[in-house]
């Protein structure tokens, strides 16, 4: 009895100290802390906030997911509306309320995290009856600069407008349907000015260089021979002077 006991005792002692151990790996994280870790690693949250009182309380919707490389690559990750989220949200769209998004100001670079500087969120909000009755269908784009540095979110629902249609809840408002995308800045088009600066290169060349200079004879010489044989039919047709006289 005392041998089971002491056999007890040990693998007790084995399990509490694996246990133990596994806590110290885990780089002292509480089972709640993995989803704030994970935001804050390669991920930002998204978050959403529809209230009746249209006092904004935002809480996560989801996840943009930051993919490695130079280009901006970002995916959206993000999970049902629960039961309590349908309900208020029909509450809020039938007072005509708004339902706002919300992502925090951060590049948008997976390896450029290190670099962020965390200054507030840029929101973006719709009416939330076109949430509702766009079935909860929304676009979200995400604006950078040249840097890929987030300076702006907007959101629009398909369909956009509010028709008082009735939306099931258990049916039309369970998952959304997002479409991410992300829009950089473009260069405008510069001014011809390169090809102009040749052309007034070519033309002072052909200034300067005597080989491709005409002379005078060369541009006139119709002007010329015009001239000479004009001379020549006048001096022709004259009588010559001190001619024979008519004798009697």
């Amino acid at each position: 009895m005392a041998y089971l006991l002491t056999f007890r005792l040990s693998i007790f002692s084995t399990v509490l100290f694996l246990c133990m151990n596994f806590a110290c790996c885990n780089n002292g994280r509480r089972v709640g802390d993995v989803m704030d870790t994970e935001f804050n690693g390669f991920s930002v949250p998204l978050e959403h906030s529809f209230e009746v009182d249209d006092v904004a309380k935002f809480r996560v919707r989801g996840a943009l997911v930051l993919k490695a490389g130079r280009e901006p690559s970002v995916s959206l990750s993000q999970s049902q509306l629960s039961e309590e989220d349908r309900t208020k949200l029909k509450e809020v769209a039938a007072v005509d309320g708004l339902y706002r998004v919300r992502v925090p100001r951060v590049f948008l670079q997976a390896d450029r995290q290190t670099e962020r500087q965390v200054e507030g969120h840029l929101t973006a909000f719709v009416r939330a009856c076109a949430m509702v009755e766009s079935h909860l269908s929304d676009v979200i784009t995400l604006h950078t600069d040249v840097s890929g540095y987030l300076i702006g979110v907007s959101i629009v629902t398909l369909p956009g407008a509010c028709r008082g249609t009735e939306v099931e809840d258990e049916v039309d408002l369970e998952a959304f349907n997002t479409t991410l995308s992300i829009m950089a800045p473009v260069n405008a088009p510069g001014p011809e000015t390169t090809l102009f600066i040749e052309q007034l290169e070519q033309m002072e060349k052909k200034g300067k260089n005597p080989q491709e200079q005409k002379s005078f004879f060369a541009k006139y010489w119709y002007l010329i021979l015009g001239g000479a044989i004009f001379l020549m039919a006048t001096s022709s047709a004259q009588p010559p002077a001190g001619g024979d006289r008519e004798q009697s």
